[in-house]
């Protein structure tokens, strides 16, 4: 049984796709390198894993994105063009977004198919729960590297979260901000 995950809009898809990707790597790479200097204990968590290259296909999406966590680096690629990778997770950005924000345990997203995984399941499996400890929050953390323009982004992204469904922050800090 799949759980019930709001999907991206099929046009939202198709208009993303001509956009170049210098920009979106920019933004990848700012909120990664901050992720892993405010929660520095989710790369020792990683441990050796660290080193691997994960391949995160938002199948909703014109991109993949390959995090290399030991770097802190994550960089978006064609679909058509996938770089080379140990490990690959699959399945709708919703399913991702749910996932690390704790909205959704990613076991039961795992065995449900929402998400499926190839290659290095080990390094996945230390990953995902990096990420749970972490406690994450994207919303948090883009707001972080936005300045004066914080506030404003949060509420635009909890109007965006009430409009599409899609996690856009950690659960259990939603009456924080709201």
């Amino acid at each position: 049984m799949t759980l019930t995950l709001p999907r991206l809009p099929r046009p939202l898809g198709l208009a993303a796709r001509p956009l170049p990707l210098s920009p979106l790597n920019l933004f990848l790479g700012a909120v990664t390198r901050r992720m892993a200097k405010a929660h520095p204990v989710m790369l020792r968590r990683l441990g050796a894993h660290a080193a691997r290259r994960f391949l995160i296909d938002p199948v909703d999406l014109p991109w993949v994105f390959l995090l290399l966590p030991g770097d802190s680096r994550m960089t978006a690629h064609r679909r058509s063009h996938p770089p080379a990778h140990e490990a690959r997770i699959a399945g709708p950005m919703s399913a991702f977004l749910a996932m690390m924000h704790g909205a959704e345990d990613g076991d039961a997203l795992f065995f449900s198919r929402d998400l499926t995984v190839e290659g290095d399941t080990a390094a996945v499996l230390a990953l995902r729960n990096a990420m749970d400890d972490a406690e994450l929050d994207l919303t948090e953390e883009i707001a972080a590297l936005s300045g004066p323009l914080a506030a404003p982004l949060r509420r635009m992204l909890t109007g965006a979260e009430r409009v599409t469904g899609l996690a856009l922050h950690r659960a259990e800090t939603a009456g924080d901000w709201r």
